[in-house]
C-alpha cells in the first residue's frame, strides 16, 4: 500500500481499489491470472533474454486477441470489441474522475474501514 505509488494514481486520475481481505471471489481470479502467467509465459520465456520485452509483448498480444479464455469463452480483445461502444473514453473518465472522493489506502484493512474521506492536495 505504499502512498507514493496511491499518490500517483490519483494524479493520474486512477481510482485505486485493493482487494478486500476474504474475498475469494476477487481472489480466485488474480490467482489463476498468475498461475496462467506461470505455466504460459515464465516457463517459455528466459527472463535475462535480451529480448525479453519483445517476448512479453508478443505473448500479451496471444493472450489478449487469440486466445480464448474459459470465464468469457471468446478471446479479451473480442469481448472488449463487444463492449466498446459501452466503454468510456479516456476523456471521459478524466473529467468524471473525483479527487475529493479518493483517500490514501491503509494496509491493515480494519484501520482503513469507515476512515472519513479527505482530499488530497497533489
Amino acid at each position: 500500500m505504499a502512498h507514493k505509488v496511491q499518490y500517483r494514481l490519483m494524479e493520474l486520475k486512477i481510482k485505486y481499489r485493493p482487494t478486500k481481505p476474504r474475498s475469494p471471489h476477487l481472489n480466485g481470479k488474480v490467482e489463476r491470472s498468475q498461475r496462467t502467467d506461470l505455466e504460459e509465459f515464465y516457463d517459455l520465456v528466459d527472463l535475462k533474454a535480451a529480448n525479453l520485452c519483445q517476448q512479453l509483448q508478443q505473448w500479451q498480444d496471444d493472450y489478449n486477441r487469440h486466445r480464448k479464455h474459459g470465464s468469457i469463452n471468446q478471446t479479451p480483445w473480442d469481448k472488449w470489441q463487444s463492449l466498446k461502444a459501452q466503454t468510456p473514453t479516456h476523456a471521459q473518465v478524466q473529467r468524471t474522475y473525483g479527487l475529493k472522493q479518493e483517500r490514501i489506502r491503509h494496509a491493515d484493512y480494519r484501520t482503513d474501514i469507515g476512515k472519513p474521506r479527505r482530499v488530497i492536495c497533489l
